[in-house]
């Protein structure tokens, strides 16, 4: 059917809507159709920043169309799920010096190498880049669109904007933690402005705030669940668990507290895949094996401590390379959207850093530190409780320890190591090989907004 492996890729993401087609009306049909069509032809154009052009359908009435509009919708967590993921947790991971490149393409190589010999023409970098922009306009196609149609009302309606908002604040975010500068919107002419990534990560937060206010007036309904997010999903627990991290990325430490504190902890939120749209963990580890992963998590003597139940979880010996295990086992396996312990551990660390109780951060600490079989995902550290000094820098020191070993490969390793002024190159790469990214040719080609880049 498709030979051309650029549309192989892009039409994973739109699989579970292809599938369920055949219980649809002609006339339903159609328009699903007509979206996929469009968004798949248009999406092997130029890669620069004319987003909305390329997730805009042709003409105005796949968007502006409930069926449209939820079509897209189900196509932002489908495409984050897979091709997001795949480029905003592997290639950071090799930054921060969790995973290892070994394949012998010049891209994996040079994201190995990182530093000055990581080019600005390297095709990583821009994937990771272009998917996001394409988040972006997808979201943004949805919020711009949703309000306008008369027969999307009441919950499915809050629903389908608060998704949208947070698969723009995810698209923000992860921008926010790999460039110094990045857009807010996309443009149609792709010549978009930049702002520091503390504006970026503001307007993160602002979506976050905005859906959360949206569902909370108006709960979602039981169509909007049925038919985008599935019910593995928790999406109020989601706006909450995002709004948590990217509020102490910001340096909001009171917020970064009040939503971890809302997230109900007794509750998983889950990315689920088939074997058409399948696991990107398990896609990159057992199919293209690009990467392998780091000796104890590629954390220096002193930062693991041996016993830690989950190297175990999250790595296994194939003969004498140290593989990806974890949620990487099996095609269709699960991929969390995220995990519960990183919210006791971003109310420690911003406890922490706001001068509030030592004790309280000790005891949250402790809760990941000691957990043995609780854990709604099994990863379950099984270490003995903290003995070390009760103080704010040492406290902080074991806050980073636990944040590298519980989120492993989760994309959070290298703004971790930034905010946590870890050892940073050119000096010392044995943390992460880069600061921030330089921005990708094709961007400044099309765009002459684009800043310089960072000299690392």
């Amino acid at each position: 059917m498709f030979r051309d492996p650029r549309i192989v890729e892009l039409i994973k993401p739109f699989a579970g809507i292809i599938s369920s087609l055949k219980n649809i009306s002609m006339k339903k049909i159609f328009n699903y159709k007509l979206f996929l069509f469009a968004a798949l032809a248009m999406s092997l154009n130029s890669c620069k920043m004319d987003v909305p052009n390329i997730n805009q359908p042709s003409g105005s009435a796949v968007p502006t169309t409930r069926e449209g509009i939820i079509a897209i919708s189900a196509g932002l967590q489908m495409y984050y799920s897979t091709n997001g993921i795949a480029a905003t947790y592997f290639y950071p991971a090799v930054t921060a010096r969790e995973l290892k490149g070994v394949a012998t393409f010049t891209n994996t190589l040079e994201l190995e190498a990182g530093g000055t010999e990581l080019p600005t023409a390297n095709g990583n970098i821009l994937t990771l880049w272009s998917s996001m922009q394409k988040l972006l306009g997808m979201s943004e196609s949805v919020l711009n669109n949703a309000s306008s149609i008369s027969t999307l009302t009441g919950g499915t309606l809050s629903g389908t904007l608060a998704n949208a908002h947070l698969y723009r604040a995810i698209a923000l975010g992860a921008l926010a933690t790999s460039f110094e500068k990045a857009n807010t919107q996309t443009q149609k002419d792709g010549k978009v402005a930049f702002v520091d990534r503390q504006a970026v990560l503001a307007e993160a937060i602002k979506s976050l705030n905005t859906a959360i206010a949206l569902v909370q007036q108006t709960p979602i309904s039981s169509e909007f669940t049925s038919t985008v997010t599935g019910s593995t999903i928790n999406l109020l627990n989601c706006l909450h668990a995002f709004n948590a991290r990217f509020n102490l990325m910001a340096g909001n430490y009171q917020q970064a507290y009040s939503e971890a504190n809302l997230v109900d902890l007794t509750k998983k939120s889950t990315f689920t895949y088939t074997a058409i749209s399948v696991n990107p963990l398990w896609n990159q580890t057992s199919i293209l094996k690009y990467y392998v992963v780091r000796e104890n998590l590629g954390l220096p003597t002193g930062l693991f401590e041996t016993g830690d139940k989950r190297l175990d979880f999250y790595t296994k010996l194939n003969g004498a390379t140290l593989q990806l295990k974890g949620f990487s086992e099996t095609q269709n396996g699960e991929v969390p959207v995220y995990l519960p312990d990183e919210m006791k551990l971003i109310k420690a660390e911003a406890l922490l850093r706001n001068n509030g109780s030592l004790t309280e951060a000790r005891d949250l600490i402790n809760e990941v530190r000691t957990q043995t079989a609780s854990d709604l995902f099994n990863v379950n550290a099984g270490l003995p409780a903290y003995a070390g000094a009760i103080n704010k820098n040492d406290l902080l020191l074991e806050v980073y320890k636990q944040r590298c070993a519980e989120l492993f490969m989760s994309g959070l390793r290298l703004e971790d190591s930034r905010r946590f002024g870890r050892p940073a190159p050119p000096q010392n790469t044995a943390e992460r090989n880069r600061n921030f990214y330089p921005y990708p040719d094709q961007e400044r080609i099309g765009n002459p907004n684009t800043p310089a880049d960072p000299e690392i």
